[in-house]
């Protein structure tokens, strides 16, 4: 099964996802392709919890891939893909990332560079496709609007080649791979605290988290010397934590949280979001969501301020 993970809140992202499955399915058959919102009937799914429905349906099929394709494109990336992605990569499933974004990323001016926003973002994927350049030009037409014709057409040109070029690299990716062996949920006496990388105060939620008692790991790459590095070592410590305690503030859950609460779910360790400013976000037939709701469900629970989150883990 290939997993299809992309941001599915606009007609234009879902409409790019399509593009991809359609690409992908006539190269393996379209039994052998996921696409969510499409193929979990989304927009007229009736359940009694319907939010919740869709994290079992996704979650299911993220338990039986052979690889992912995740679209990733500028500096905030979708919380629901991240999390999809670092609950694939705990499982050992091959993630192909594939981009039409001509940005990269530093943390200063003279800092190394990387693909993503959050270089764990790289430190999860098998492979990256990279096209961020326009395609060639079809040539001028008569039309009134012909740079305007020349201009989409390039796009879809360059859409093109990114799409296949990426299913290429998933297809490579198609060898037999053995079940994944029951991953350790971590040791239950201490917890992993990420921090979001919009947050001030550093430091704050660590230690809340030890005046509750709790030994402690905290992420470190967002002020390391070699940031990649550091991404490695936060990857690595998460992983031997029973608990991971996160917070979710910014435009979207950042993408580093979110590769880790995927990650933390796939292990069966718990999750646990400090989220201070709660936006909800609303659709229709859907309960209200205070984040992406494969964040919503894999956490234990969510706390707004510091006095409940120290209470939650005295207990």
């Amino acid at each position: 099964m290939y997993y299809v993970a992309h941001r599915l809140f606009a007609a234009h992202d879902r409409l790019l996802a399509a593009r991809l499955a359609r690409v992908l399915a006539a190269k393996t058959g379209p039994d052998q392709v996921f696409l969510p919102f499409c193929d979990t009937d989304e927009e007229d799914l009736v359940a009694e919890v319907k939010g919740r429905r869709l994290f079992e349906l996704d979650r299911e099929r993220l338990g039986k891939l052979t690889a992912m394709i995740a679209v990733l494109h500028g500096p905030s990336l979708d919380d629901g893909v991240c999390m999809e992605m670092g609950y694939a990569h705990a499982l050992g499933v091959p993630i192909i990332a594939v981009t039409t974004d001509f940005q990269t990323y530093s943390f200063d001016e003279d800092g190394p560079r990387f693909d993503f926003p959050d270089p764990l973002v790289q430190e999860v994927i098998t492979d990256l496709v990279r096209v961020a350049r326009l395609g060639t030009s079809p040539g001028s037409t008569d039309t009134a609007n012909s740079r305007y014709a020349v201009f989409a057409s390039r796009n879809d040109r360059q859409l093109d080649q990114a799409l296949e070029t990426a299913v290429d690299h998933v297809l490579a990716q198609d060898v037999p791979r053995p079940p994944a062996p029951a991953l350790p949920a971590g040791d239950a006496t201490l917890a992993f605290v990420e921090q979001s990388p919009y947050t001030p105060v550093v430091g704050m939620l660590t230690a809340l988290v030890q005046q509750a008692g709790w030994a402690t790991k905290e992420s470190s790459r967002f002020t390391a010397h070699d940031p990649l590095e550091a991404a490695r070592t936060d990857l690595d410590r998460s992983r031997a934590a029973g608990l991971l305690v996160t917070d979710v503030s910014g435009p979207e859950t950042p993408p580093g949280a979110a590769l880790l609460i995927g990650a933390a779910a796939a292990r069966g360790a718990r999750v646990i979001a400090y989220y201070p400013r709660t936006v909800l976000t609303h659709a229709s037939g859907r309960e209200p969501n205070w984040r992406n709701l494969m964040i919503q469900y894999a956490a234990e629970a969510r706390f707004a301020n510091p006095e409940s989150l120290v209470h939650w883990l005295r207990r």
